[in-house]
């Protein structure tokens, strides 16, 4: 019945959907309020492969429930591994995951004539962990996406994977690509993580039951906090199966501490740990304001220096927001993105090289392109709240890594921040039933 249930509502969220452009109207009040965020994607996803590998049942609780989840809990169902999947009762966009782990053992893929097909969508976290999980396969596997995908980089890991003596075939060595699998082979390889710590990553998931020594350089080296979030997972699960809760998501938080910030509320986020206990680079956020005169995206924060970037306008003094190469990279051109939408809003920002400079002065209403980016949608909907006027297009593509991101904003406080969202077509008040980004 439980499950009925579920599916009945799901049905219905997916005939009332977000409208193609929204408008967010400023608070009038300042607001207090805790709101449940959904769990990390960045430890949903790694434990996801690492539970894959392990001897037996692992039970995840508290695991995104978002597109880039959904698509690594499809390929790994598709790969032949058994996962289940229950609903989360603390959080709608959470789920209980188990996974039926074969002992280091992938099955087999298909013929390079007929490869097992695996969709990745624009999921980079599991574009780069399948890549090296499937060569502990045997056969052929074929990783392709979206457009947006095939265009993010691939090479250090194929080299990588290369290097370990496992067949990649791939035209421009980006997606997509035939994987030939080739079970663990003991050898030792170098990633570079200056592109992206995720390829790291994906070989240090799989390093212990492929045999591999990996080398990382590049930015950052071991320090990269993602590369030392992966090594701390793969040391705290290790071969065994076991219950593994995930954490809240530091990156969604980020746009709920800003709201306080902006507006002046008290918004906390429920579950969280310390900055100190977490693990995740963007637990760091809250130590960044008032915003300091640089922030690195190298050594201070992750993608919430997006959030911090559509902050700036009202920091004091002058920010510069430096090492930003990485969000080119990202789902979309993330540092032109961010240039053209805040200066459609009025703000002062420079570009020069990979730094982008914010001088605080006042901003005004606009409507924001989201260029399919999840990030781009939260960072200025969080703006929304403050800025009369700011619309917001293609506001569904939060599914990515946050579904009911608007059904936070929405809603009576204290476990929503109460913001009024309209439907732009027809000025059309937003229910919370029509919020759900699907």
């Amino acid at each position: 019945m439980f499950w009925m249930g579920e599916a009945v509502r799901l049905a219905f969220l997916l005939k009332m959907s977000l409208p193609a452009c929204i408008e967010i109207v400023p608070l009038t009040s300042p607001v207090k309020a805790e709101i449940t965020v959904p769990g990390s994607k960045s430890i949903t996803n790694r434990v996801l492969v690492l539970a894959a590998l392990a001897d037996g049942e692992s039970v995840i609780s508290g695991a995104l429930w978002s597109e880039d989840t959904q698509v690594m809990v499809d390929c790994l169902q598709d790969l032949g591994f058994m996962v289940n999947v229950a609903p989360d009762p603390s959080e709608p966009c959470n789920r209980a995951v188990t996974v039926y782990g074969r002992g280091g053992t992938v099955p087999p893929g298909g013929t390079e004539a007929q490869p097992l097909e695996l969709f990745v969508g624009n999921a980079g976290t599991a574009a780069r962990f399948l890549a090296a999980l499937v060569c502990l396969g045997s056969g052929c596997y074929r990783l392709h996406g979206v457009p947006r995908m095939h265009e993010r980089p691939q090479l250090a890991l194929f080299n990588a994977l290369r290097e370990l003596g496992y067949r990649i075939e791939s035209p421009n060595n980006r997606l997509p690509a035939l994987i030939f699998g080739a079970g663990p082979r003991p050898g030792h390889c170098t990633v570079s993580i200056n592109e992206s710590s995720q390829f790291a990553s994906a070989l240090l998931l799989c390093a212990e039951r492929g045999k591999w020594d990996v080398v990382v350089t590049g930015e950052n080296r071991e320090e990269s906090p993602y590369v030392a979030l992966t090594q701390q997972l793969c040391a705290q699960f290790r071969k065994s199966a076991q219950r593994f809760q995930v954490a809240p998501d530091a990156s969604s938080a980020s746009y709920f501490w800003a709201a306080g910030w902006l507006t002046g509320g008290d918004i906390s986020i429920a579950h969280w740990q310390s900055a100190a206990a977490s693990a995740q680079v963007d637990a760091r956020f809250p130590r960044f304001w008032p915003l300091p005169p640089a922030i690195s995206r190298t050594n201070d924060l992750g993608d919430s220096i997006m959030t911090a970037i559509v902050l700036a306008p009202f920091a004091k003094n002058p920010t510069r927001f430096t090492d930003l190469g990485r969000l080119r990279l990202q789902e979309c051109e993330r540092v032109l993105a961010l240039r053209t939408e805040l200066v459609k809003c009025g703000a002062r920002i420079s570009e020069t090289g990979d730094t982008l400079e914010v001088s605080p002065g006042p901003v005004h209403g606009a409507t924001i392109e989201t260029y399919d980016d999840h990030r781009m949608a939260m960072c200025f909907s969080i703006l929304g709240l403050k800025v009369p006027g700011i619309k917001i297009k293609n506001p569904a593509c939060v599914k990515k890594t946050f579904p009911n991101f608007y059904q936070k904003l929405a809603g009576n406080p204290p476990h929503t921040l109460g913001a009024t969202i309209r439907d732009v077509a027809n000025d059309e008040l937003l229910r919370d039933d029509r919020l759900f980004a699907d």
